[in-house]
């Protein structure tokens, strides 16, 4: 039976980040303004380490290269092509975008960068920006000249256990007060469209990038609702489809004894958002993330677990 490949997570600090990556996880944060857990990711920016078994000490992007059977990927990158986080957003998060392919490889020379989120816990009247108001190009720009931000930006209430498909083009922003699991095109690349007037440590205004935002935002905005798919249900196991895009599969898995899953034959990235159990004879517990290998035929789950798989769409 072949071994789960756990990660190490890189940590990134943030002006908007807090501490609930130690308190709800138990990871080992740098500080009090960590915002983000890069805990899949083989990006220049951030190149997880495995940390245990056969490949222990390589990085994502060596493991991606030098042993492509891991993976049995369709995919026509040369990088790796996903990216899991976790955010903690102790204070609101910049209004932005993200650019296509197209863009991103023409203008940053990276990917674009479609991303969803799962709400892992919210505050009382959390909310996120999702969308806008204007219903051409002509009047975005004026709202966005005119700092009408009132005007311009949706505001929509969030949730523990909700979920939202973000696409290229969208105006957003994550809120104060929310953990998410976000899962992602291998990208870092972001437009910041709006910061509040919020200054960073020196007292300086943080970069906006309005031309290119202006650029890739999705007039009129698009609010992209999909219909979640259960794929299996019962009293001991759920297993729910929340998104399928032209990029990756993301799906949620709530185990509470005994099961089997049948998986096919392309590697599963997993991070485990809830208990602890065992999954083919191997310890897992919150906060873990791993890669499940192509080969691996199927899943023998034990334990209360509650896990978010994502992997290619070819």
């Amino acid at each position: 039976m072949k071994e789960l490949i756990f990660l190490e997570p890189i940590f990134k600090e943030r002006i908007w980040g807090g501490n609930r990556l130690a308190t709800e996880f138990g990871y080992n944060i740098p500080n009090n303004k960590t915002g983000e857990a890069w805990v899949i990711s083989a990006h220049k920016n951030g190149d997880c380490q495995v940390k245990n078994g056969t490949y222990k000490g390589l990085k994502l992007s060596q493991l991606w290269q030098q042993y492509p059977k891991i993976f049995n990927s369709s995919s026509k990158n040369a990088e790796f092509p996903l990216m899991v986080k976790i955010i903690d957003a102790a204070d609101d998060l910049s209004v932005q975008v993200h650019p296509n392919d197209e863009f991103a490889k023409t203008h940053e020379n990276d990917l674009g960068k479609e991303e969803c989120w799962y709400i892992l816990d919210a505050e009382p009247n959390a909310e996120i920006i999702y969308g806008h108001t204007a219903k051409n190009k002509d009047e975005l720009d004026s709202m966005i000249d005119n700092n009408q931000w009132n005007k311009l930006l949706v505001n929509t209430s969030a949730q523990k256990g909700d979920f939202f498909n973000v696409p290229t083009g969208t105006v957003h922003a994550i809120k104060k007060g929310l953990l998410i699991l976000e899962v992602q095109q291998s990208s870092d690349t972001t437009y910041r469209l709006y910061d509040y007037d919020r200054r960073d440590d020196k007292g300086d205004l943080r970069e906006l990038h309005l031309d290119k935002a202006k650029q890739v935002i999705n007039v009129p905005h698009d609010n992209d609702t999909q219909q979640c798919k259960v794929i299996k249900s019962n009293n001991l196991i759920t297993h729910m489809r929340l998104l399928q895009n032209n990029y990756f599969s993301v799906e949620l898995i709530r185990n509470t004894s005994t099961n089997i899953i049948n998986k096919p034959n392309q590697y599963w990235l997993a991070s485990v958002i809830n208990g602890n159990g065992q999954i083919n004879n191997q310890m897992v517990r919150k906060g873990d993330s791993f890669i499940i290998q192509s080969s691996t035929k199927e899943l023998r789950f034990s334990g209360n677990i509650e896990l978010i798989i994502t992997y290619e769409v070819s």
